[in-house]
């Protein structure tokens, strides 16, 4: 079985090519006497690699003693690694169009193979445990998702019927064969394999999702007060079935004297019995004989139907009101960690919904509108969120934990998480003011509010170093204000027609209440002088948000005719990622400013052809994300430089 093995274990660093891609479409149209058909065929493919210089990922913790403000370093792992991304894209449509009635069927394939390694220092002093060493990562991940997808749109002839129907199938699959991970401890300058540092790993993940779709909409336009009216009702049918498995192999490296480069522990002569010792050698253990705690089998079935009604009650006031109901229910088959709880195609989760909504759209004049709309949601947990599963990320060994695992602490009888995961309720209201003078010029100012119902945010799991959990939260509320702003240059002068600049700024101030627990587990880790609230931001949330913008679309005969230059700035400032828990501080994203440059030129006999030049990260800026306390200095939690990317790009169209 040893054998059977790929013997590679060791990464290397080597020269990538530079990044390049293939496209082509092709697409016509034909008119016959009753009808017109057509189609269309996209085939691309792209190759790209990322380098990453000076990663840091990073565990840290609060002191037992509440004096001490600074963090203790549990984890940290520093070095580098690259990923190549190969990228395959076809697609086959096909449309026929008659008087009353269009036919279209579509089919995509997309498939994506994902090669990353790396090398990185490591350094551990969780529970009193100090050592240092190093790790090789070694991962390959090839996804695919193929779907077909057909629409029909008819018209009664003679009436003021239409009806719209879609059709759809996916096919989505991930296979991650054979990711491998090696970690050395360094110790009285020997190489040394041990329960310490964690045995090296073999995994192989698959994972297989299947999705039927189908919707139906029914309009018929009427007269409502004296003008135009339509109502529209329909129904839908979702199903979705995943079957999700990891196969983990752990080797034990036993009385071997080690070089430190992981290939040698897949050489012949250290195959277990090492010439013949038999306590010597590289064994295995499977950890997934004989029950597979990682392996699932879950679907989800979505019955809907909706109606709405647009009229218009007054000249200047239009509105649409309408309701959807919704059918909901997710099973699973599967089993936890210790094997004590398993379900049978039992159902995790069952509702019956009804979504109302309304949206108003009153005309001050020809130029200036006023938009009112209200809209009751839901977000439900995905088949990763709602499982027993335990998915590691072997690049930095954190681990996600599935919702319906229970986060409990026999020891102290402290119950952090229940297993219920559930959905989330969303009660939505806007209120916009828009004022359009000219196509080329916007001003709106918007005010929204938005009410949350158990929320599913990802928390630090508190009786599991490292790994992070899905889980409903206290209630929580976001109240925030838009400016967006779309002007031409030519108030300045005439000749700064073609470059308009657009800016928008979003600001919102969000809050979660705190549960139970996790105000407890805050009062009882608060430092010294800390006031503990009673809530606090919510995760995904960002308090602000800016896209500003210069774009120059050239109108004059010449060299600036067909010349586009577009250059765009982004950043959202500091948001919550991962919720603290006991000892565990808050983890924030840090503001990345993106910059990026966008330069095309259409040229040529009938401007068949097309020169691009793109910059992004212009400022070079770094993906950092920090763990936050009270009174010291933030640490890393991740640290990514994603450097420039420079591209050039040349299409010809014929």
């Amino acid at each position: 079985i040893l054998n059977k093995f790929n013997p590679n274990l060791a990464a290397l660093q080597g020269t990538s090519g530079l990044d390049y891609s293939l496209s082509s479409v092709f697409g016509n149209q034909f008119k016959k006497e009753k009808f017109t058909y057509g189609y269309n065929a996209v085939l691309s493919y792209s190759n790209k690699t990322q380098f990453y210089q000076n990663v840091e990922y990073g565990r840290y913790g609060l002191s037992g003693n509440a004096d001490i403000t600074s963090m203790d370093v549990r984890e940290l792992q520093t070095g580098e690694y690259g990923v190549n991304n190969v990228l395959l894209t076809g697609l086959l449509g096909f449309s026929v169009k008659t008087l009353n009635s269009k036919y279209s069927i579509n089919a995509l394939h997309i498939q994506n193979g994902e090669s990353k390694a790396g090398i990185f220092d490591y350094y551990n002093a969780d529970q009193g445990a100090i050592f240092y060493g190093f790790q090789h990562n070694l991962e390959y991940s090839q996804k695919s998702i193929t779907n077909i997808n057909a629409h029909g749109k008819h018209l009664i002839h003679n009436s003021n019927w239409d009806i719209d129907w879609k059709l759809a199938t996916t096919l989505s699959l991930i296979k991650d064969p054979d990711i491998r991970f090696t970690r050395y401890e360094i110790r009285d300058d020997k190489f040394i394999i041990s329960t310490e540092a964690g045995f090296p790993e073999r995994i192989w993940r698959d994972l297989s999702e299947r999705n039927i779709s189908g919707k139906t909409d029914i309009k018929r336009t009427y007269k409502a007060f004296d003008r135009d009216a339509s109502l529209k009702f329909g129904s839908s049918y979702t199903y979705k079935e995943r079957d999700f498995d990891i196969m983990k192999y752990a080797l034990n490296i036993r009385g071997l004297d080690l070089n430190g480069n992981p290939d040698e522990l897949f050489t012949p002569i250290n195959l277990w019995p090492a010439n013949g010792n038999l306590n010597h050698g590289t064994t295995y253990e499977a950890s997934f004989v004989p029950n597979n705690p990682n392996q699932f089998n879950s679907s989800i079935q979505n019955i809907g139907s909706y109606v709405s009604t647009e009229f218009s009650p007054s000249v200047k006031l239009k509105s649409n009101i309408g309701a959807r109901v919704e059918y909901y229910r997710h099973k699973y088959t599967g089993q936890d960690q210790l094997g004590v709880n398993v379900l049978n195609n039992a159902t995790v989760l069952e509702t019956f919904n009804i979504f109302p909504s309304l949206n108003l759209i009153y005309s001050l004049n020809e130029m200036q509108n006023f938009r009112f709309s209200y809209g009751n949601t839901v977000a439900r947990p995905s088949f990763k969120e709602l499982s027993y599963a335990e998915i590691v990320d072997p690049l930095t060994g954190r681990t996600f934990i599935g919702g319906l695992f229970k986060d409990e602490n026999p020891s102290t009888g402290i119950s952090y998480w229940d297993g219920n995961l559930t959905s989330t309720t969303i009660h939505n209201f806007d209120l916009r003011w828009e004022f359009s003078p000219l196509p080329a010029r916007i001003i709106s100012l918007s005010a929204y509010y938005k009410k949350f119902i158990r929320p599913i945010e990802i928390i630090q799991f508190a009786t599991q170093a490292g790994a992070f959990q899905p889980r409903n939260v206290g209630n929580g509320e976001v109240v925030g204000g838009e400016i967006e702003l779309k002007q031409n240059l030519d108030f300045i002068s005439d000749k700064l027609y073609p470059l308009s600049f657009v800016f928008n700024y979003t600001y919102t101030f969000s809050k979660i209440e705190f549960s139970k627990t996790e105000y407890e587990s805050r009062i009882a880790n608060a430092r010294t002088g800390q006031k503990i609230k009673t809530y606090r931001d919510m995760a995904g949330q960002s308090p602000y948000l800016i896209n500003a913008g210069f774009s120059y679309r050239g109108i004059d005969k010449g060299f600036w005719r067909k010349f586009e230059a577009n250059l765009f700035y982004n950043v959202q400032g500091q948001t919550l990622l991962y919720v603290g828990m006991v000892d565990r501080p808050d983890i924030y994203t840090k503001e990345f400013h993106s910059l990026n440059l966008n330069v095309s030129k259409t040229f040529g006999k009938d401007d068949r052809m097309q020169l691009n030049f793109k910059v992004t990260n212009i400022l070079n800026d770094k993906k950092e994300a920090v763990f936050i306390s009270y009174d010291t200095e933030d640490q890393y939690f991740s640290r990514l430089t994603v450097g420039q990317n420079y591209s050039l790009k040349f299409s010809y169209n014929f």
